[in-house]
């Protein structure tokens, strides 16, 4: 009896939750999906594409509590592609930003698994465009940098130089630690009235953008329940979001690195 050839996986990106925002080709992927292993932020809209007689597999993962370790998954989407099972590894937002889906890769092309990758529109692209935050303007940056906020040993992380006029800083899973963040970056030397973006729930229909100084992001996200998932934008692009202002009383006493004032 001859071997079942391995099925390919695709790492799939899902982009940022509204469904009208998949490229073509993973809309036709899930659509036609014999198995998806999805993560936790993909939203019920876009897995209601799925066929009626697809599996549907839950690998959600949530701060300090995974309900499948990254090498379960690694190991699963393997198990189902070397039985010839076709699998869609459907992740939030782009599967090589934050997406871990480099380590996916790695495992399957160990395991001799053919694996195709299905670039997303990242949360940060998503939920700017949401908000009318240009993360690059020739008036405010010319540089865009990602850093993840939940790393451990945050203060020993070598941000120097991502923050500041003329730069963009957009922080991933970064609510948790947000006074952390802020007390880090002004340690650094980036100004205290800098504009800060917090993007809630970026292109759901429950997005909230809320606009503040980087001296008040920790009490602002604490003050306004900010909850995961949510992206911190630092830099003065963040004073083009349409937003709610919650900002310090002092805001006209702290102008930012650049000198612009937040609208």
């Amino acid at each position: 009896m001859a071997e079942t050839a391995p099925a390919t996986v695709y790492l799939v990106g899902a982009g940022p939750g509204d469904p009208e925002l998949l490229t073509l080709r993973a809309a036709r992927l899930i659509g036609a999906a014999e198995v998806i292993v999805h993560d936790g932020l993909v939203s019920a809209e876009i897995l209601a594409l799925a066929p009626a007689d697809a599996e549907l597999v839950s690998v959600a993962k949530q701060r300090s509590r995974h309900s499948v370790p990254q090498d379960g998954i690694n190991a699963l989407i393997v198990k189902l592609a070397l039985a010839g099972r076709s699998v869609v590894r459907l992740k939030g937002g782009d599967p090589f930003i934050f997406g871990r889906g480099g380590e996916e890769m790695e495992a399957c092309r160990a395991a001799g698994v053919p694996v195709e990758i299905v670039p997303g529109i990242s949360a940060a692209i998503g939920s700017a465009a949401q908000a009318q935050l240009p993360l690059t303007h020739r008036d405010a940056a010319s540089a865009v940098s990602f850093v993840a906020g939940q790393c451990k040993g945050l203060t020993d992380q070598d941000w120097s130089g991502l923050a500041g006029a003329g730069r963009t800083l957009i922080i991933y899973m970064g609510v948790a630690t947000a006074a952390d963040i802020a007390d880090k970056l002004i340690a650094d030397g980036v100004s205290p009235g800098i504009p800060v973006a917090v993007l809630e729930n970026g292109t759901r229909a429950d997005m909230r953008t809320l606009r503040t100084l980087l001296a008040d992001l920790g009490d602002m996200v604490a003050r306004e329940n900010v909850k995961s998932p949510a992206l911190i934008v630092v830099g003065d692009v963040a004073a083009y979001a349409l937003a709610q202002d919650v900002l310090l009383p002092y805001r006209d006493l702290i102008p930012s690195e650049s000198g612009k004032r937040v609208e």
